[in-house]
């Protein structure tokens, strides 16, 4: 009898093509077409109605005008103090789910964190809206208590901002972080308490180089996540919130001038890929590696 021959080069091309090509179509039309689009927008100059010339007119406008590039730094700098913070709070609540908690306590302690992500950013964002302007919880807590004479206005300061976004944030950096963590050999740890390494030595030899890729890959997605929100830094921050993306919004929504905001959105674009690359330079972790930890 002849034996089963199984499919063919070509065939086994084909299948893996047409399992690719819902995932190839959606990028291409909702990622890689629109940037095009964004990037030919960037580059021209409206001279009359439907007409145009090329230009780098919109990039001048940036470093020319000090209010767009001071609140771009501003951007990038609280953005990265969110990161910053976010990452000293998502570490030891990983740690515990991973290494502290066993068995269901651990599971419950992930639910925790991922039960606020049930609702929408709207809702989330509203409901430090309640707990912190003027007339909310807090405020009149504070007075209850005897903190204040009367009640202060909690809202529209950068560390309300702060507040919010990582607040927003805390899930994508925790759970990169438990899934580094939890591959590190509890018995590692305990040789080197044996051996006479500090609490110190160990988490600096041991534990933050086996957990970089979970660091640098939630750092990554954190970062990003804070540079490009829009809707935290204008309800929390106000009116003086001075957020790039809220620039962004302007040009294309309120001034209709969509060749400005392209350029803004590329810079924005700019900013978090250099961003990206610098963190895994600095941390000695491949992209690929990364990303499988996210």
């Amino acid at each position: 009898m002849a034996e089963a021959q199984g499919p063919s080069g070509w065939q086994r091309r084909l299948v893996l093509t047409l399992l690719l090509a819902p995932a190839l179509l959606w990028l291409l039309s909702l990622i890689v077409l629109p940037h095009v689009d964004l990037a030919f927008l960037s580059f021209r100059e409206r001279i009359a109605p439907h007409q145009y010339r090329p230009s780098l007119d919109q990039y001048r406008t940036f470093f020319v005008e000090p209010l767009y590039w001071q609140v771009f730094v501003r951007t990038a700098l609280l953005s990265g103090v969110a990161t910053a913070l976010t990452l000293g709070i998502a570490f030891p609540i990983a740690w515990v789910i991973t290494k502290v908690a066993q068995g269901r306590a651990s599971a419950l302690l992930f639910v925790v964190c991922l039960i606020p992500f049930w609702v929408s950013e709207t809702v989330r964002a509203l409901g430090w809206l309640i707990l912190l302007r003027e007339s909310g919880v807090l405020p009149a807590l504070l007075v209850r208590l005897g903190i204040t004479a009367v009640p202060v206005e909690l809202l529209y300061h950068d560390a309300t901002i702060l507040v919010g976004l990582v607040y927003t944030s805390l899930l994508f950096m925790v759970v990169p972080l438990v899934s580094s963590l939890e591959s590190l050999e509890n018995s590692l740890i305990e040789a080197a308490y044996d051996l006479g390494a500090s609490g110190f030595s160990i988490l600096r030899s041991i534990v933050i180089p086996h957990a970089a890729p979970g660091i640098t890959a939630g750092c990554i997605v954190v970062f990003m996540l804070t540079l490009g929100n829009y809707l935290t830094p204008t309800l929390l921050g106000g009116k003086n919130s001075q957020w790039f993306t809220e620039l962004i919004y302007t040009q294309f929504i309120v001034r209709f001038n969509w060749e400005q905001g392209a350029a803004f959105g590329f810079l924005l674009l700019a900013l978090s890929t250099a961003m990206v690359a610098l963190g895994l330079r600095l941390s000695g972790q491949r992209f690929v590696d990364v990303m499988r930890r996210s």
